[in-house]
């Protein structure tokens, strides 16, 4: 490794996918996974907080920026190994996501395919659980490798010891230190796509479910409520889905449905059994419910005209504005139906 390249100033903004947010005090593109090491020791020494970057496709930051060490994950390497009916595919938290996911429909190993389209890279999909269409990344995760700042040591942990939970794991918690170096996922060769979701489903209308096949179905649906980070999509400046879908117990899923009932809703409240016994409810109809309007504008940010759960930046806005446009929906949501609703992307500063 050369000698640590340390910049300032280098503006978050354009790493991300909302194209917002002010500068980095300091700023590091890690390439290797001695770089991170360094990257931290240098910190640690200058008395600065420090932030992983990945694809920067579930984070806002602050119109201020981030004052400490940033430090861009730009790992890359794909690695395949048998493992008794499955294979085992090792990818570097630096690589593209929905890149991992064309190579291995490809290659014909199921597990990942209806995860397609989701933006950002591979080493940030564990720290959240990231899920669509019926699969998690915590159903075929095998294993994480990580590199602990506090110990200076690099580990690997059993997925099972991850703690994931729906869009949660230790890694935004008690973990929330460790840096994701590589991700390991079992597969299985030649398998059909398993699909549990029924809006998916209905793409599909009793076609076959080879991996190919599902794979151009969920990205197709994936662009038509504007979740696909395309070039030429005047929406293309998003976080995708802003808040997740709230978790919560019978009663108070039973008392949402009434609460709609006695507000002339005809439409039935959509929700979910979980395997704890409590209801996952659908945070996009809860918003749309409560008179928050697809294309909504507020200024220079919005809701997107495709999918009420999306939040998009025109151009020219600030995290301010779109932070706001947040906690108008949180209000209005709750004051319509007594859920309170939480954002799914995590926020740099103040």
């Amino acid at each position: 490794m050369s000698a640590l390249a340390v910049r300032a100033g280098v503006p978050l903004g354009p790493r991300t996918t909302l194209g917002l947010g002010g500068p980095a005090r300091a700023f590091v593109e890690a390439r290797d996974e001695a770089t991170v090491a360094a990257a931290f020791a240098w910190a640690s020494a200058q008395g600065l907080e420090v932030a992983v970057l990945g694809g920067g496709s579930n984070l806002v930051v602050a119109d201020a920026g981030f004052d400490g060490l940033v430090v861009a994950i730009a790992t890359t390497g794909i690695n395949e190994r048998p493992a008794g009916d499955a294979v085992h595919v090792e990818a570097a938290a630096g690589e593209s996501w929905d890149g991992l996911v064309a190579r291995t429909v490809d290659a014909g190993l199921a597990g990942l395919e209806c995860l397609s389209g989701i933006p950002g890279s591979v080493g940030a999909t564990p720290v959240q659980n990231v899920g669509a269409y019926g699969q998690e990344v915590s159903d075929t995760l095998v294993s994480v490798r990580v590199f602990d700042p506090v110990s200076r040591e690099i580990r690997q942990l059993a997925a099972t010891t991850c703690e994931f939970a729906y869009r949660d794991s230790m890694f935004k918690h008690h973990g929330r230190h460790l840096v994701v170096l590589a991700a390991t996922f079992a597969l299985r060769p030649g398998g059909e796509a398993q699909i549990r979701y029924a809006e998916l489903e209905r793409a599909l209308d009793g076609a076959p479910r080879d991996l190919a096949r599902v794979r151009r179905a969920v990205l197709a649906l994936r662009r038509n409520k504007g979740m696909l980070l395309e070039a030429d999509d005047p929406e293309r400046r998003t976080a995708g889905s802003f808040f997740t879908n709230p978790i919560v117990g019978v009663a108070e899923a039973e008392a949402v449905a009434q609460r709609a009932r006695s507000l002339g809703i005809t439409a039935e409240l959509p929700r979910w059994a979980q395997t704890d016994g409590r209801i996952k409810l659908a945070a996009g109809w809860l918003i749309e419910k409560s008179g928050v309007t697809r294309g909504m504008s507020r200024g220079a940010v919005g809701v997107s005209r495709r999918h009420a759960l999306a939040l998009v930046h025109h151009g020219g806005g600030t995290t301010a504005s779109l932070l706001a446009l947040a906690d108008e929906i949180v209000e209005t949501v709750h004051a319509r139906f007594g859920v309170t609703l939480r954002r799914e992307p995590v926020l740099w500063g103040a």
